[in-house]
């Protein structure tokens, strides 16, 4: 589905990923882990046209997203949930979840059923609808980040260490999360960046290491 073919990324003149070469599958449920540092953070951004890349390409299903703008990269179905989450404050969490969409000028009947999705999905959020984005717990706000990917990621969602700082009860809830949307969408790429391996106990399906930019398949 998504190929990455030997692309390289630079911040600020450092050379951050080398060569990185792999495919996204449908239906997977992935890994990417590596200390921090690794450049985790900076492969999701380059798949999401948030930084340049030095050379090789990204690809979904044949089409070349480097000829696609950042902002348009949502319309091939890819949900993308930053580590810092970036909730608008002045939204409540209903309004943060729809506007990915609304964005995509798709028609309220489809919102409403893509929301509905999310809050089986991820049950708790329902009682945060109502609440402004800046009224959340960091924990929450990954949580409605999820739900916020998960309402344009109906093909791919990436999710940028979204157990770092999480307080058990709510790793628990996430990841029970993840179970369930990898039960109702088996068809859907679910891609999990981590720095610390353990937090994933044995969710994913497949692991991939980032060691100083440089990509390894570990199982």
């Amino acid at each position: 589905m998504l190929k990455i073919d030997k692309v390289s990324a630079s911040i600020a003149g450092i050379t951050v990923l080398r060569g990185i070469e792999t495919e996204f599958k449908a239906g997977q449920l992935l890994a990417v882990v590596g200390r921090n540092g690794a450049g985790k953070t900076t492969l999701l951004r380059a798949i999401m046209g948030l930084l340049p890349l030095s050379s090789g390409t990204v690809s979904i299903d044949g089409q070349d997203l480097l000829r696609i703008p950042g902002h348009r990269r949502t319309e091939f179905g890819i949900g993308y949930a930053p580590e810092d989450r970036v909730m608008f404050p002045t939204f409540t969490v209903e309004e943060n979840l729809r506007l990915p969409c609304e964005v995509l000028g798709l028609p309220e009947s489809e919102i409403d059923v893509r929301l509905a999705r999310v809050l089986e999905v991820v049950p708790q959020l329902g009682e945060m609808l109502p609440r402004s984005g800046a009224a959340l717990s960091g924990g929450q706000g990954k949580m409605a980040a999820l739900g916020r990917a998960l309402m344009a990621g109906t093909r791919l969602v990436l999710l940028d260490e979204p157990f770092q700082g999480l307080a058990p009860v709510l790793a628990n809830q996430y990841a029970e999360a993840l179970r369930r949307l990898h039960h109702l969408a088996p068809e859907l790429c679910i891609v999990v960046t981590e720095s610390n391996r353990s937090l994933l106990r044995d969710l994913p399906d497949a692991t991939l290491t980032l060691e100083r930019g440089e990509l390894v398949t570990d199982v």
